[in-house]
């Protein structure tokens, strides 16, 4: 028997949302996008202030309720502060190691089809990476090689908030089935990932730049490197 949503945490977000809507400042949010959907205007530290107080308000019952609503919240959603609304809801901790939010996220991310939907849920796959590491390192080997580049973009960056905890053999194996693609999200988040990293292990990221160089595009190597080269210039 599937769990109900919580109609009225929906609702509390999306009046919420509507008491701030700036439409002059929606229509060119919807411009820098480059999106169809429809924006509010409402600005992201905004949005994600009325998520969390609806759901102090609204608190889910159980892991498995806050599914349905973060799900009903993003499926018939019409502006795309309520989107972000909807991936803001699972911050929830009952979501942190929830494994069974990972069909989740990969809706969000194959309907969304856009980067700031995909980069929105990236930290929640990483807490999921670090709770679930076998299960996962296998999903995201398998994402790296998708037909859609919004999962492969998100199995690169699954690891940017894990720092020490990085497991490199993933980082490796995710970007390198996608070093010789031309899509610019791809390219600027192989930069971003091993970027990210060179703050940890900036030898690593060094030494496989190196390996990679005759494949790796120049956008990726200049931002993967961008870090260590200007420390290095301090020096």
């Amino acid at each position: 028997m599937e769990t109900a949503p919580d109609q009225n945490l929906v609702a509390a977000v999306r009046a919420a949302l509507r008491e701030l809507a700036d439409p002059a400042r929606g229509a060119g949010a919807q411009a820098y996008m480059k999106s169809p959907i429809a924006s509010l205007g409402v600005r992201v530290p905004e949005v994600r202030r009325i998520a969390t107080l609806a759901a102090r308000e609204f608190p889910p019952a159980s892991a498995a309720q806050l599914r349905a609503t973060v799900l009903v919240l993003w499926r018939t959603s019409m502006f795309r502060e309520e989107k972000y609304a909807a991936i803001d809801l699972t911050a929830n901790r009952l979501a942190a190691a929830d494994l069974d939010m990972l069909p989740v996220y990969e809706e969000i991310i194959r309907t969304g089809a856009w980067w700031d939907f995909a980069d929105g849920v990236s930290g929640r796959i990483c807490n999921l990476l670090q709770a679930h590491p076998g299960e996962m390192s296998g999903v995201l080997r398998e994402w790296s090689r998708d037909p859609e580049l919004w999962i492969r973009r998100a199995s690169i960056t699954s690891q940017l908030r894990a720092k020490e905890a990085t497991d490199t053999d993933l980082l490796a194996a995710v970007i390198e089935p996608n070093l010789r693609d031309r899509e610019f999200f791809i390219r600027k988040a192989i930069g971003w990932a091993l970027r990210e990293y060179a703050k940890t292990a900036p030898e690593w990221v060094e030494a496989f730049a190196a390996r990679h160089r005759d494949v790796m595009s120049p956008l990726s190597r200049r931002e993967a490197l961008r870090g260590i080269e200007s420390g290095a210039a301090r020096r």
